[in-house]
């Protein structure tokens, strides 16, 4: 081999050698997550929880990182559950240098923040951010308002209703429905669901009533349990969340009111605590993940959590934003917000709780789908209690993800 040959090899082994140094100091920085949430007020036990949560899952998952493996960091913003509030913290967060954001509570506010990131991508690409949206349900957002930057880690509401509604073909009891939600995009698209769905599966349930609530501006639930009373409704169905949902089991519960309720957020910080004895066998909640649910990987970090801070781990899908978040970034070989995005859609995971698929088409997770009811400690399928009431959620259907898939209207604009 001549000097020329070998001056060639051993500038493509420095070559090959700097690529790899350089793959490897971007995979083993440290990327910041900001999360926006509300974090006073009313609802502010929620959210309190949930960040809690998502730095339990970031301990856990930097613990495990080897020598490549990203790690994270949160940066918490509070967004005050108001859309305006909580685009001011993302400019914060991308004044910071944060190019990753996580949200969940409120619909309203992540439909403000998609657009404002979709805009801030267009303006100024540099600064572009990923959203990871771990708990927002309005199905706009993976439809008509869908967007390359926003990724669902949770079912929509439509999703939800959907697995709902297939359960309730087989409850025969269950012919007066009442549904009560809060007057905004998330309780308005599950009434409209709850009506359409139940129509096209049990066209024989009665809708005796569709009742609209101020979000956090209701304290006392007395005149509606007492219409609902009047209803002759069996069965509620409702999307209440924060103290929307607590008072109004409280007063539930005062005012003798002994039916089903069919939630989507009844696992909630502190809403457990308010069930207790009086909730058994009437209250479900159709969840991303159940505490009783038979996943040992889950199940490890949830002790974890409840022993730290005496608390339930309830929001599975931190686990699964990012741990695929760290997955797209290998795969990417950088922590560029683009190039991990095009990593992050398509791609199948196995997770915890099976295997699930972040859908390329509109950025929606497709996953298996849980139905907690509310049961006694110690009755089959509950081992572990909730809020230390004695009672916790028994994993009663575990629905595969095709059961709840939606379509999707998303046409979306790819940089």
């Amino acid at each position: 081999m001549n000097c020329k040959s070998l001056l060639k090899l051993n500038s493509l082994a420095i070559a090959l050698c700097l690529g790899s140094l350089s793959s490897l100091s971007v995979n083993a920085e440290t990327v910041k997550i900001a999360f926006i949430e509300v974090l006073s007020g009313p609802f502010a036990k929620t959210g309190e929880g949930s960040l809690n949560q998502l730095r339990e899952v970031v301990l856990q998952l930097n613990a495990k990182a080897k020598g490549n493996d990203t790690k994270f960091e949160v940066v918490a913003f509070d967004g005050k559950g108001l859309p305006q509030d909580s685009v001011s913290a993302l400019k914060s967060a991308v004044d910071q240098g944060i190019h990753y954001i996580t949200q969940g509570g409120g619909s309203g506010v992540a439909l403000a923040l998609s657009e404002a990131i979709a805009k801030l991508a267009e303006r100024e690409p540099d600064k572009a951010v990923l959203f990871l949206n771990y708990s927002a349900m309005d199905p706009m957002l993976t439809n008509e308002r869908c967007n390359f930057w926003h990724f669902r880690f949770y079912p929509s509401s439509e999703m939800k209703i959907e697995a709902l509604t297939t359960y309730l073909t087989k409850r025969s009891d269950v012919k007066k429905v009442f549904l009560f939600n809060q007057n905004y995009t998330h309780g308005q698209q599950v009434a409209k669901a709850s009506r359409s769905y139940l129509g096209r599966k049990r066209p024989d349930v009665q809708i005796v009533g569709d009742d609209m609530i101020p979000i956090a501006q209701v304290r006392d639930f007395a005149p509606y349990v007492a219409k609902i009373k009047a209803s002759g409704a069996d069965t509620v169905i409702t999307s209440n969340w924060g103290s929307d949902l607590t008072l109004f089991f409280k007063a539930a519960k005062e005012g003798g009111l002994n039916i089903n309720f069919f939630t989507m957020n009844a696992n909630n910080p502190g809403t457990p605590a308010e069930l207790r004895d009086w909730g058994a066998e009437k209250v479900g909640v159709i969840w991303n993940w159940g505490h009783n649910a038979p996943t040992p990987e889950l199940e490890k970090t949830y002790l974890a959590y409840k022993a730290k801070y005496n608390e339930d781990f309830i929001f599975a899908a931190h686990w699964n934003s990012l741990s695929m978040l760290s997955s797209a970034i290998q795969k990417a070989g950088s922590t560029d917000s683009k190039k991990v995005a095009y990593a992050l859609e398509g791609m199948r995971y196995k997770s915890p709780i099976g295997e699930v698929e972040m859908r390329k088409t509109d950025h929606q997770l497709l996953a298996p789908l849980f139905l907690g009811i509310w049961a006694k400690q110690g009755s089959k399928g509950v081992k572990y209690d909730a809020e230390k009431t004695g009672y916790g959620f028994r994993s009663e259907v575990v629905w595969d993800s095709y059961v709840s898939a939606q379509p999707t209207s998303c046409q979306m604009t790819r940089p």
